[in-house]
């Protein structure tokens, strides 16, 4: 695979073992991206998850969210992908999330097959796919890449591998990386402690142009089919916009378009001149000493 460059993008990953993080200073030590642990296995959540996603939004970083599996069938590995959306959803919309989700599968302790393996990644990552409308990521190691079979080879690859000098190595699914996390040892101001080191196949510039693409189409959040869950921070907005006719019952996760914004921006004018209208007729028989209809 190919080789890092300064000229790449820096980020970082992380999980609550980095404790509370000052963001503000990891921006300003060069970091532009993180992915931040969502959740792990059919039930366990990261309890810094929701903390760190704000955090890093609030301070400017492009962010995205990762997935510890733990499932040793295709079954099990679907519950855990509807787990990590409604673990998401908590952070926010799923429209906040830069970059796209990951799933992270890296070693075996069931010990299944490599078909297994192979199964149950492709059941994760459809499901998530399915479940956001966007295409995910698949974050492995350098030697538990080569499980995976050319048929995972559209997912973009997150790949570890520590080494200064030695570049990942080539595997059936994949011949180049999309992130690199060259080290689990790194040191970054804001943060007490280790933390992994990563970088980006591009520019900062490249970066952002990567997740927007992704929010606006190909994999997008917006794209076919649309986000058909309402998160639970917004279900009794929703619910109220729907039943006032200020939206339809459609993919309510859904980025809003410049043409969406305009109907409702209407449909709100329209509302609010019915109400001005009506207090001034209320008024106007209110002058005359006479009630209204």
């Amino acid at each position: 695979m190919q080789s890092r460059s300064v000229s790449h993008a820096r980020g970082i990953d992380v999980s609550r073992w980095q404790g509370s993080i000052d963001w503000k200073q990891v921006r300003e030590a060069g970091i532009s991206f993180v992915f931040i642990k969502a959740s792990q296995g059919s039930s366990l959540e990261d309890p810094k998850f929701v903390e760190n996603v704000q955090g890093a939004k609030a301070a400017g970083l492009l962010v995205g969210a990762y997935h510890f599996l733990g499932a040793a069938s295709a079954a099990a590995a679907r519950q855990e992908a509807k787990h990590f959306v409604e673990t998401m959803k908590k952070a926010g919309p799923l429209a906040w999330f830069d970059l796209p989700p990951v799933l992270d599968y890296e070693n075996n302790p069931a010990g299944i097959s490599r078909a297994a393996i192979n199964q149950a990644a492709a059941a994760f990552l459809e499901e998530v796919e399915r479940l956001t409308g966007r295409q995910p990521i698949l974050y492995t190691g350098n030697a538990f890449a080569a499980n995976f079979d050319e048929s995972l080879g559209r997912y973009d690859l997150w790949i570890a591998r520590y080494s200064e000098t030695r570049v990942p190595d080539d595997r059936p699914a994949w011949n180049k990386w999309t992130f690199w996390q060259y080290t689990d040892s790194g040191r970054i101001n804001g943060i007490t402690g280790k933390v992994d080191l990563n970088v980006y196949a591009g520019t900062l510039s490249d970066l952002k142009a990567y997740a927007s693409q992704g929010n606006t189409g190909n994999g997008a959040a917006g794209s076919s089919g649309g986000i058909r869950e309402v998160s639970p921070w917004a279900e009794a907005s929703w619910r109220e916009a729907v039943e006032n006719g200020l939206f339809d019952d459609a993919r309510p996760g859904d980025p809003m378009t410049r043409e969406e914004a305009a109907v409702l921006v209407n449909r709100l004018l329209r509302e609010l001149r019915q109400r001005i209208e009506a207090q001034e007729r209320r008024i106007e028989s209110l002058k005359r000493g006479t009630d209204i209809l």
